[in-house]
């Protein structure tokens, strides 16, 4: 079957209410704005950005904010052929603090984790070429088990796996039940985005990059790409070695929220058009930079050829 299809986001489709103040807490906000959120929406919306053929798989509420959400996808030529709306929940939303650094947020999970097997069918995998995910999306059932069992059926078929590691105690607050959800997703081979902010939630201390990387290849992942803020990123590949790359500097952060989102659809990016990892961390910092640039998602004017 011909792969008409480059990336199936699954996880989360959610609202994000981001403060208008910047650099305060959710306490000293006075308002905030709409915009579409939830870190596979946001890649699968990136990647339309940058001319490819996204399809998200997530389930929403049948309400306004739902409506919303589906219309703003197709507007962004996102595929919403595996969005699920559902009338017993509403559709989830996080308040988010407007940050130059790791903002503060409050969720509200409603719909975002009613995802089930009907919603990935084999002729959407036999069609795709990567299939990604997060730590978020895999933090609550029925989406946990749907995602896991889909993995591995991608996997079987040919797909490169992918997840963002974007754990948070806030949305999972039990650390034990999700090392061992990550073991086995990771068992599929994943590249892997992780922040040094995620690893300090998720082992509740902070770790060495060995540490890091020692740990989630031998989980099963050959590609970790660790991101350090300011320190700038960290690639451990178990074939090709270390690679490390400084921050490129911003002259202006306006809004940080959605950064490693715009970052990691980079890398995907590069990654499908079989760049080495030095070109590839280029492409994700370029792009990520861009994001930090821009208040909600990646503009939709991105000349592309200028970041290969």
């Amino acid at each position: 079957m011909k792969k008409s299809i480059d990336i199936i986001c699954i996880g989360e489709v959610l609202i994000d209410f981001i403060g208008h103040q910047i650099d305060t807490s959710i306490n000293r906000t006075k308002d905030f704005h709409r915009f579409l959120g939830g870190s596979p929406t946001n890649v699968a919306v990136n990647a339309t950005r940058l001319g490819l053929n996204s399809v998200l798989v997530a389930t929403c509420g049948q309400d306004g904010l739902g409506e919303y959400i589906v219309r703003k996808l197709k507007a962004n030529n996102v595929i919403t052929s595996h969005v699920k709306k559902i009338d017993h929940m509403p559709t989830s939303v996080i308040f988010v603090s407007k940050s130059t650094g790791t903002p503060d947020f409050i969720p509200f999970r409603e719909a975002d984790s009613q995802i089930d097997p009907s919603q990935i069918t084999d002729d959407l995998l036999e069609s795709a070429k990567i299939f990604h995910t997060t730590c978020f999306a895999l933090s609550k059932d029925p989406a946990r088990t749907t995602i896991l069992e889909s993995a591995k059926r991608a996997k079987q078929l040919g797909l490169k796996t992918s997840i963002d590691i974007n754990f948070s105690e806030r949305i999972w607050n039990d650390r034990d039940e999700a090392k061992l959800v990550l073991k086995e997703y990771l068992a599929t081979d994943p590249l892997v985005k992780l922040s040094e902010d995620d690893c300090y939630r998720l082992f509740s201390e902070s770790k060495t990059e060995d540490f890091i990387f020692e740990y989630f290849h031998n989980l099963g992942a050959s590609t970790i790409c660790l991101t350090k803020g300011k320190e700038g990123v960290v690639l451990s590949d178990k074939k090709f070695g270390l690679f490390h790359q400084k921050a490129i500097p911003v002259l202006e952060i306006k809004d940080a929220t959605g950064a490693g989102d715009a970052f990691w659809t980079g890398f995907l990016y590069a990654q499908l058009l079989n760049k080495n990892f030095n070109d590839t961390i280029t492409i994700a910092q370029k792009l990520a930079v861009l994001k930090l640039q821009n208040v909600g998602r990646l503009p939709a004017d991105i000349d592309i050829s200028s970041f290969i």
